[in-house]
């Protein structure tokens, strides 16, 4: 079975890289709306993930204000979708073991 990533553990880490895997690069203020996350939290986040090799992180400005924009890496994109795949696959262990054991599932 795949393994899945002790990084992406974290509900904040999941949804950055989740959210990162559909786009190229998002801007700091933009993760926060569309994720729902303060900006301390994917703070934090960033800093796991960019110590993991999964994340990049850019400083710039637009006009005056300060920018900061996330991409994953390669790394972080093969890491998110083996963490996916792995996620996939206990699923289906347990619909196997289910059909396994041939028990009707409990009713409430």
């Amino acid at each position: 079975m795949a393994e899945l990533s002790t990084v992406l553990a974290s509900l904040p880490r999941l949804k950055v890289v989740a959210f990162l895997g559909g786009c190229r690069e998002a801007e700091f203020g933009t993760i926060t709306d569309l994720c729902e996350m303060n900006k301390s939290t994917l703070s934090k986040a960033m800093t796991v993930l960019e110590a993991a090799g999964y994340l990049t992180i850019t400083k710039g400005y637009v006009g005056r204000r300060p920018k900061t924009w996330l991409a994953l890496t390669e790394h972080g994109r093969t890491a998110y979708y083996e963490h996916l795949n792995a996620l996939t696959a206990l699923a289906q262990q347990a619909q196997k073991a289910e059909g396994e054991a041939g028990t009707p599932s409990r009713e409430t």
